[in-house]
């Protein structure tokens, strides 16, 4: 069978259940399945495929069609201007939250060292994609998670920022390490009762990582209120926060000492980022 053919086979197992991206999966998929990139495909439909190779091909395909996401099929995800290691232990880096980093570039654009602190950090893709961009910042990380620890030093290893890298397991009231210039932080902000509406893929993501409790917020109390002790006067707290939640969120960084400096939108134009800085 040739790579066209076993493409086209893959498209129509994947339409039929559902799936919307059928085409882009389908060749995603073939390009793990062969290790070969997306231009190679394009110029060798007519390729003959190694049965191994094929049958590799299959299972990727049966995989996607539970479901899985596939960043956690062929264990890695582009965020924004590099390649991650993640698995079905971090949440899946989405591109709305590159608007953190854009956020983080343009308050610090005029500074040369910074000390931040990523409440959460999960893959590592926001933290280490501004190392990567500010050559002489620092970083903390905390999670309460060993696993996802591992992959964001995987990554941290993978891009070549370890040495500028510190990583806790902690939950959040406990960390006391440290004071910081900028911290940054995409807590669980969807509400309990709306887990069960998400869509299939999220399913296969941690739980632990998306519950924010009964109102969506209560992970994010606990990160407004440690970083108002952990960080310094005149520095950065930036938030993702869930798109009907600017109100609320901006009430409790008030209570906890910070002055609402902006709200930031994302690519569908809904509230995702707010910055408030440490009076």
């Amino acid at each position: 069978m040739n790579i066209q053919t076993a493409l086209k086979k893959g498209q129509s197992k994947l339409r039929d259940n559902n799936i919307l991206s059928a085409q882009l999966d389908s060749e995603i998929l073939m390009s793990k399945a062969i290790n070969k990139d997306k231009k190679f495909i394009i110029l060798n439909l007519n390729k003959e495929i190694k049965k191994k190779n094929l049958s590799y091909f299959n299972f990727l395909i049966s995989e996607r069609v539970k479901s899985k996401p596939i960043a956690h099929i062929i264990k890695k995800k582009d965020f924004w201007k590099y390649e991650f290691v993640v698995n079905k232990d971090v949440l899946i880096p989405r591109p709305d939250t590159e608007v953190l980093i854009e956020e983080v570039l343009e308050l610090t654009k005029n500074k040369n060292e910074l000390n931040i602190l990523d409440i959460g950090i999960g893959s590592g893709c926001i933290l280490i994609s501004i190392l990567k961009e500010k050559k002489n910042f620092i970083g903390t990380g905390i999670d309460i998670s060993n696993k996802s620890l591992k992959i964001s030093y995987a990554n941290s290893h993978k891009l070549g920022i370890n040495n500028r890298l510190r990583l806790f397991k902690s939950n959040i009231d406990n960390f006391s390490i440290g004071k910081y210039d900028l911290i940054i932080s995409n807590p669980p902000y969807i509400k309990k009762n709306n887990l069960k509406c998400l869509d299939k893929d999220i399913n296969f993501e941690p739980k632990q990582a998306l519950d924010g409790g009964f109102d969506g917020l209560s992970e994010m109390r606990k990160v407004i209120s440690r970083s108002s002790k952990l960080i310094k006067r005149k520095g950065y707290l930036i938030l993702e926060i869930g798109f009907d939640q600017k109100n609320k969120v901006k009430e409790i960084l008030k209570k906890e000492g910070f002055y609402i400096k902006k709200i930031v939108k994302d690519l569908s134009y809904h509230d995702r980022c707010i910055v408030g800085i440490k009076i």
